[in-house]
């Protein structure tokens, strides 16, 4: 399994992301730039140039027409796809944290931190109303006073959103009016990130507790748990196999305490029905940032604390692998 390594990044990466027919990967670090790459050869395909900090986050809408990135310099920009264009710009008062289209692209939420005495917030903007973008006044805010936002993504149909927390609380909320639909506390610390299935019932989360945890999306009811012994950054679902993948490592401010020959940073393979390791993949000098699948589930991604970005093309036996419980 060799992999393409992608160098565009001069930071850490901070989550890659594939379009949904995958020909096209997303990639943002802690540096201003958003890179477009062909997921098939690591070509890239072109930037998005106008942040001025660092980007924490970044989407793709349904048929890849617009992208989404959120980021430190405390705007949230939506692009043309093709043309790398910047169509709409809103700015907020603290850092974009998250950022994500609804099912059917029309409309954005994005997440602010808790940072310069600003509360953190949920906001809703409908882009197919071009007054609330050019005046700043989303359709719905939601405050959240208790814990800040780590992680966050629509769920299905774009009915509600499921939001991790840095307390390890999971809230969702009600696209339409906002509330609080259902709140559980499985983790015990900052969840990293949230990953849905492909077809929308499940998801998984990352959490720096070092576990991953998959939950039904509607009911919010814990399913499984995925055990490792650092903390977990990333975490992605097959979606053509009960296969989960992990990335994580130690802090970033540790990690010169570790050697530097490879393989300290692995990709770690879970069995998704009976929760247990089948396989690793080495590489990043440093955590591992952000994992995705392929929507073939022929490949997945990697991006790391070192900048790199790897996408690993699956060998056939990965294919043919059989668990045995």
């Amino acid at each position: 399994m060799k992999p393409i390594l992608l160098q565009g990044h001069e930071r850490a990466i901070t989550q890659i992301k594939y379009n949904r027919e995958g020909d096209l990967l997303f990639t943002v670090a802690k540096d201003p730039i958003v890179n477009v790459w062909y997921s098939v050869n690591g070509e890239r395909m072109g930037t998005y140039n106008g942040h001025t900090g660092a980007v924490w986050c970044v989407d793709a809408d349904w048929d890849t027409r617009h992208v989404l990135t959120g980021s430190a310099d405390n705007s949230c920009r939506l692009w043309d796809c093709e043309t790398g264009k910047q169509l709409a710009l809103v700015e907020t008062n603290s850092a974009v944290r998250t950022c994500g289209f609804d099912f059917g692209g029309n409309i954005i939420m994005f997440s602010t931190d808790k940072q310069m005495g600003y509360q953190c917030f949920v906001s809703f903007f409908d882009l197919r109303d071009s007054s609330q973008i050019e005046n700043n006044e989303p359709y719905m805010k939601i405050p959240c006073s208790e814990s800040k936002i780590t992680s966050a993504v629509w769920g299905p149909l774009g009915e509600f959103i499921i939001v991790g927390h840095e307390n390890g609380e999971l809230n969702q909320f009600s696209g339409k009016s906002g509330e609080v639909l259902v709140n559980i506390k499985e983790h015990t610390k900052q969840i990293n990130d949230i990953q849905t299935s492909r077809d929308m019932t499940m998801f998984i989360t990352a959490s720096k507790d070092n576990t991953a945890k998959l939950f039904d999306c509607t009911t919010l009811e814990h399913l499984k748990t995925f055990r490792t012994e650092r903390p977990v950054n990333s975490a992605a679902l097959s979606p053509i196999f009960d296969h989960v993948v992990l990335g994580g490592g130690q802090e970033a401010m540790d990690v010169t305490t570790t050697s530097t020959r490879i393989g300290k940073f692995e990709a770690r393979f879970f069995h998704l029905a009976v929760e247990e390791e089948f396989g690793r993949v080495k590489g990043h000098f440093g955590p591992i940032n952000s994992v995705a699948f392929h929507p073939d589930g022929k490949s997945y991604s990697s991006g790391g604390e070192d900048g790199y970005v790897r996408i690993h093309y699956f060998d056939p036996q990965y294919f043919e692998f059989e668990f045995e419980a």
